[in-house]
């Protein structure tokens, strides 16, 4: 009985919190979400030359194709990011996005490393989230006409989303033996299944954007790092991609988790 009451007194606690914020909350899950490619964008603009070395030195693919990719990159990634920010042609930038990110996990061999690969599949999954989201606007212009249920391209992107964005967590957990990080195990993996299966989702997606932002504030705080050392790029861009997840979650906890989930199937029961 105590469980319940702490249960329904932390939903109230969410459901208050998006009330109050309901109106800037989008706004701000997309600004944090489009972060960490205009951080990248801007970066490739004042690393022009160091990029471009790195991929025509790493790739051999001569001056031309190596300049070619770093202007793809800003090009793709600034425009992207202007284009969502103002709400024009949304779903174009992020298929745009997609591909960058396609790209970039070539070229930079991320590939064949499971942390970052996970990484960018989170992003990928915050990505989709903002074709439902846009997805459902458009709809919203016809409001008084009459349509079916809610699409099933919708719903499945929003399930997908929410499948991608848990494997930023799977990159946190410690595998040590320790109380602390056992806990942190438990409560963590419980909290990601929660959103992968869409129960009580917007509780346990607000819980993960507080829990991911604490981490990637103490854990990724780059602007403690010399400019002229590469641990402080290193955490620049963990910072930023964290924030983009965080960003992903802010979408669930805006929107909701969708048709395919367990809380939109209770409202059927």
């Amino acid at each position: 009985m105590a469980q319940n009451d702490l249960m329904s007194s932390a939903e109230d606690v969410a459901d208050q919190f998006l009330r109050v914020t309901k109106q800037y909350l989008p706004h701000i899950a997309r600004l944090c979400l489009i972060s960490t490619f205009l951080e990248d964008g801007i970066r490739m603009w004042f690393q022009w030359s160091d990029q471009k070395e790195y991929i025509e030195t790493t790739w051999g693919c001569g001056f031309f194709l190596a300049t070619l990719f770093v202007l793809i990159n800003l090009l793709g990634q600034l425009g992207g990011c202007i284009l969502i920010l103002s709400r024009n042609f949304v779903q174009y930038a992020c298929f745009g996005l997609f591909g960058i990110i396609a790209l970039q996990t070539v070229a930079y061999s991320i590939l064949w490393d499971p942390k970052f690969l996970m990484r960018n599949l989170a992003l990928g999954g915050g990505l989709l989230l903002l074709l439902a989201e846009s997805r459902s606007e458009g709809r919203s212009m016809f409001a008084g006409v009459p349509t079916m249920r809610e699409s099933s391209p919708k719903q499945y992107m929003q399930l997908g989303g929410r499948v991608l964005l848990v494997l930023m967590f799977m990159t946190l957990l410690h595998f040590d033996t320790s109380f602390l990080s056992i806990l942190q195990n438990l409560v963590g993996t419980a909290l990601i299944v929660l959103v992968a299966v869409g129960f009580k989702t917007k509780l346990a997606a607000l819980t993960l954007v507080i829990w991911l932002l604490a981490i990637n504030v103490y854990f990724n705080a780059f602007w403690t790092i010399p400019a002229y050392k590469p641990m402080h790029d290193f955490l620049k861009y963990d910072f930023f991609q964290t924030t983009s997840v965080i960003g992903g979650l802010l979408l669930v906890v805006a929107l909701g988790p969708g048709g395919v989930s367990m809380d939109e199937k209770k409202k059927e029961w």
